[in-house]
């Protein structure tokens, strides 16, 4: 096998490790979304003071903000795939490195990405149907 063909090899190897990453990032992402609703439902649905229903904006809170770190290492995981699909075969620099924090100049901020598009319409709707469940059980 020559240089070449291994360098080829385990430049393929080295994408399918961070593509693999990628996945599974983006595989918490979704299961942290069912997580969440279940636990403020649940919380939601426990029968005691009214003040109680309070309790569901700490699971709200908590994973909003692990999403966000799963969507942030995501992308951070993509420029490095990036990085490495432009400049593996120029240089042997980084191999196999899986450490993509040098790209956090890239990626938007854990709170930004919290504030993104999707994570605050999927979270500000649970939020603000919290919010109306909890008026009703203040005010009816």
């Amino acid at each position: 096998m020559s240089e070449k063909e291994q360098i080829e090899k385990f430049f393929i190897e080295e994408l399918k490790i961070i593509q693999d990453i990628i996945k599974r990032m983006a595989f918490n992402s979704f299961m942290l979304k069912g997580w969440a609703v279940t636990l403020i439902v649940a919380t939601l649905l426990l029968k005691g003071d009214k003040y109680q229903v309070l309790i569901a904006f700490i699971p709200l809170v908590i994973f909003w903000f692990l999403d966000a770190y799963f969507l942030q290492q995501e992308r951070l995981y993509r420029e490095l795939y990036k990085w490495v699909v432009v400049n593996r075969l120029k240089t042997e620099d980084h191999l196999f490195d899986m450490n993509a924090d040098r790209f956090k100049d890239k990626v938007q901020s854990r709170l930004r990405i919290m504030f993104s598009i999707t994570l605050w319409w999927f979270y500000g709707c649970v939020g603000i149907l919290t919010v109306v469940y909890a008026l009703m059980l203040f005010y009816v």
